[in-house]
């Protein structure tokens, strides 16, 4: 584990001099609005040393503490420094010296960028799979973030231990990483190209499921699943039989979630009022909610909607009458109550 770590940190921190130096294309998702609008903000030398997968970054994080693990160079706490408004946090960790002096060198130039009177970041060089001994207290955190980071980890377990930890009840984890369709052979999760171009540590996607179930989640969402090219056809060679995706994951701390999708007859209304999303908004890939349409919904995706900070933009009746499974999760969709849960449930892995 401490020669990944070691490679790791060379490979951010003194081989790699921009994301064009990336052999894998990396930066595959397009950022929503509210992010784009942010970006000129934020110093060239940031964004050009700045090596994310996606935009891990939810809507609705005004005065939210957030937290973003492997923040590298501070492009994501940047961003979530504007989301989150001047009374809100972000802390950023990263292992990589190079990498964290980077961010903390722009921190009174974007403070003024932002026209705060106080900087609302704070930088940590840690680990992420020990988050507590940088100081992060159990249930301090609204929302943890992470940028194709997770999959560098020798110790996936602990950082998704220590992220459960840190959370706020009703806290969200949302992150982007690449994952893989089966097990990385050992031979090649320990090839130092492949393990610091975020291949050879993707993990098997039911591994992931299993991971996330044993330690406290028993339901999250896929909100994107993206087809991941690799340019350098020397990787292909190695890794070119495994199928990567890119895949952005939200995931709450909720006590009440079950394993599969229950049908309790509960409705959920959206009022339309989160910033850039005015006439509806994606929960995951298959949930979209149209303002003030009805929407029946599984018991696990009402308790998203009413237990978090969601529940000032959404109405989710009262869970009363149980009617067993709800419809597409794993179970006869007989069991429904009408077409209408039906035709309202396409349940993506992860869901159930």
């Amino acid at each position: 584990m401490d020669k990944i770590i070691e490679q790791v940190k060379d490979y951010y921190g003194k081989q790699l001099q921009s994301t064009k130096s990336l052999q894998s294309s990396c930066c595959t998702v397009s950022p929503p609005p509210e992010v784009r609008s942010v970006l000129p903000y934020i110093a060239d030398e940031i964004k050009e040393k700045f090596y994310g997968c996606g935009s891990p970054l939810p809507p609705l994080l005004r005065g939210m503490a957030v937290l973003d693990l492997g923040c590298g160079t501070g492009r994501d706490v940047y961003i979530a420094s504007k989301l989150v408004g001047e009374s809100g946090h972000v802390i950023g960790v990263d292992m990589t010296t190079e990498q964290i002096e980077i961010a903390k060198k722009y921190q009174e130039e974007q403070r003024k960028s932002f026209g705060y009177d106080n900087s609302n970041v704070t930088f940590h060089q840690g680990y992420i799979e020990d988050l507590k001994s940088i100081g992060i207290e159990d249930n301090s955190i609204d929302v943890v973030i992470s940028n194709c980071v997770i999959n560098l980890s020798p110790n996936k377990e602990q950082v998704f231990r220590e992220i459960f930890r840190v959370l706020k009840p009703g806290g969200e984890l949302y992150f982007s990483d690449i994952f893989a369709d089966r097990r990385i052979p050992e031979e090649l999760a320990i090839d130092p190209v492949l393990r610091c171009e975020c291949l050879g540590g993707a993990l098997y996607v039911e591994d992931f499921r299993r991971l996330m179930t044993k330690i406290g989640w028993a339901d999250f969402r896929y909100t994107s699943v993206q087809g991941f090219d690799i340019s350098s056809e020397n990787i292909k060679r190695k890794i070119g039989f495994v199928t990567l995706t890119s895949r952005t994951v939200r995931a709450f701390k909720l006590e009440d979630l079950e394993d599969i999708c229950e049908d309790y007859g509960q409705v959920a209304y959206y009022n339309g009022l989160i910033p850039g999303h005015t006439h509806f908004f994606d929960l995951d890939d298959h949930h979209r909610f149209f303002k003030d349409r009805p929407m029946l919904v599984c018991g696990n995706t009402a308790s998203m909607l009413s237990n978090t900070r969601f529940a000032k933009v959404f109405k989710v009746t009262d869970r009363i009458t149980h009617f067993g499974a709800f419809a597409g999760c794993g179970s006869d969709s007989s069991s429904s109550t009408s077409e209408a849960a039906q035709a309202s449930s396409s349940c993506a892995p992860g869901c159930c």
